[in-house]
């Protein structure tokens, strides 16, 4: 396997990285959480690229310029909102981690950082996103033959323990 993941509970606004990755909404115009906090943090520069996007759908990723923030690139993602599981959440929280790490290759990048996508107001179990977020990178490291650090960036101390204790096993 090449490249490594780790956890981390930080600010991922301040994160040296070659890209980090918004939890955003479909329009990517900025929002609330992690979404508002990079769109602040990169300054109005990251919403004139934004808009001439067209949005994201569920499941996808777009990437831009990071702007005033650290790192190089930020990777926009919409995760699913939890509808209780009937409605195809698991599957298109595990796009989210797939089409990030294709573009993480395709711009060869060297890190990554992920927020814990659609865990705060979207409600999805944060025990089942961990258990999908690590192991669809972890599938995506043993095909990559880029030399990938992974971060997952945890805010809140709950999600931090949850990965931690993920990637010990």
């Amino acid at each position: 396997m090449t490249g490594h993941t780790r956890v981390i509970q930080q600010d991922i606004t301040k994160l040296e990285v070659d890209a980090i990755v918004n939890a955003a909404n479909t329009s990517l115009l900025g929002g609330g959480g992690v979404d508002g906090a990079i769109h602040r943090a990169a300054g109005p520069l990251l919403l004139q690229e934004c808009r001439k996007l067209g949005g994201c759908k569920t499941g996808d990723a777009k990437i831009t310029s990071a702007y005033e923030l650290p790192c190089r690139f930020i990777i926009h993602t919409v995760g699913p909102v939890w509808e209780g599981g009937s409605d195809n959440e698991e599957a298109l929280l595990a796009s989210c981690y797939t089409k990030c790490m294709e573009l993480a290759s395709a711009y060869k990048l060297n890190s990554i950082a992920f927020p814990n996508i659609s865990t705060g107001v979207y409600g999805f179990p944060k025990k089942l996103a961990c258990k999908i977020a690590v192991s669809v990178v972890s599938n995506e490291l043993k095909k990559s033959d880029i030399p990938l650090t992974v971060s997952f960036v945890c805010f809140d101390e709950e999600n931090f323990l949850l990965y931690r204790k993920a990637l010990v096993v």
